[in-house]
């Protein structure tokens, strides 16, 4: 296990709780009914979580114990807003709300200076995706938080990434212990993934790939899909989806 390597002040990271699936759904019931004992219950059952999403961050340069307390106020907010009617495992929806929380604190605390005009919107664009993922459990669209907030979609795009602290693409996001997928593959912005692909003669190069290969890349190059949507629609895993994206960029790559 890798819950030795953070310490965390006044907290005993090896006696941390661990609650089974059952009794999460149960205490999640009881907490949306009111029961703050069964709240109480289900944050200090989960602080493990809080700390395995911490250690994403260990090699940052900083306070692992700013980031657990900052980890935990994420993990309350999903547990006040997840519906436990929906058949999806609570960490399902409490890792992105925990991440969501540590990465707007290290925003705030970015050196880089952002007009408050811009900030504002990324924030009013951060608490309408929120409310949209807690209304649908899904990730919504660009579109659909710029149409919430009745703003051009241009202007949502440039404040979120004004904000957005700087992160290699290769970061690992996921991995199942086989394939790894990286930040890069969840990129799914058409106008630049078009423009990088615009400026490449890359017609000759793909003359040698599969149709699998030719479809997974206009899907998500061209439309500008993310890999999940592209899995959903060739029939595949997201980690297949990964795995030939990666390889037929190689080749490409190599006869160019």
């Amino acid at each position: 296990m890798y819950i030795n390597k953070v310490e965390i002040c006044g907290v005993n990271t090896s006696k941390l709780t661990v609650l089974k699936e059952a009794e999460k759904v149960e205490l999640l019931k009881r907490a949306k009914a009111g029961d703050e004992a069964a709240r109480e219950e289900l944050i200090q059952g989960n602080l493990r979580l809080v700390l395995s999403v911490v250690q994403k961050f260990t090699n940052r340069g900083e306070n692992m114990d700013d980031l657990f307390q900052v980890g935990c106020i994420g993990l309350i907010k999903a547990i006040d807003n997840f519906n436990p009617d929906l058949m999806v495992k609570f960490s399902t929806y409490g890792v992105p709300m925990i991440i969501g929380e540590i990465r707007r604190y290290l925003r705030d605390n970015n050196a880089i200076r952002v007009s408050r005009s811009m900030r504002d919107t990324a924030y009013r664009a951060m608490q309408v995706k929120e409310a949209l993922i807690a209304e649908n459990n899904r990730e919504p669209t660009v579109e659909e938080i710029a149409k919430r907030m009745d703003v051009p979609k241009e202007d949502v795009v440039l404040a979120l990434e004004a904000i957005v602290e700087p992160v290699s693409l290769y970061e690992p996001v996921y991995s199942d212990g086989g394939d790894t997928i990286y930040v890069v593959d969840q990129v799914g912005d058409p106008s630049r993934d078009t423009d990088w692909l615009d400026e490449l003669s890359f017609k000759d190069a793909i003359t040698n790939l599969s149709d699998r290969e030719k479809r997974i890349l206009s899907l998500r190059f061209l439309t500008g899909k993310t890999q999940v949507e592209v899995a959903k629609e060739v029939g595949i895993s997201q980690a297949q989806v990964s795995r030939l994206e990666k390889g037929a960029l190689d080749r490409i790559k190599k006869q160019m």
